[in-house]
């Protein structure tokens, strides 16, 4: 897993996944994936999940060729109200991108440091054949 600063500015994670790796054969296997662990979470709920790459292409938008699908997966972790801030980083959405050979799984950082952790602690276990 790899942490960068997307655009310098929003801390994100990234893992991509060889096809090979996985059991997961789609993005729809991996959606399913993720929801099974929300649900099981004490405290996460799913709100939706959203198909980006439908979208961006039916208003015309610029998708780059190596990209075959794109959905997100939308949850919140939050307990707590405690400033009008936290609303800037809820709810939480996990990036699932398609393309030849693997998968791209992108999330932005937790401000929960344990949550963070679940979350990459969620996406690595996909590994797990």
């Amino acid at each position: 897993m790899k942490q960068s600063n997307f655009m310098d500015k929003y801390p994100i994670y990234t893992i991509e996944l060889d096809k090979k790796e996985i059991s997961q054969n789609s993005i729809e296997e991996i959606l399913e994936y993720f929801k099974n662990k929300i649900e099981s979470h004490p405290v996460a709920t799913i709100i939706s999940t959203f198909d980006n790459y439908t979208h961006t292409k039916n208003i015309g938008g610029e998708i780059t060729d190596e990209i075959l699908d794109v959905k997100n997966i939308i949850f919140c972790f939050g307990t707590t109200i405690p400033n009008t801030q936290i609303t800037a980083v809820r709810p939480r959405s996990i990036g699932i991108c398609e393309l030849k050979d693997k998968f791209s799984i992108n999330f932005l950082e937790v401000p929960r440091e344990e949550l963070n952790n679940l979350l990459q602690k969620w996406t690595k276990e996909l590994l797990q054949k």
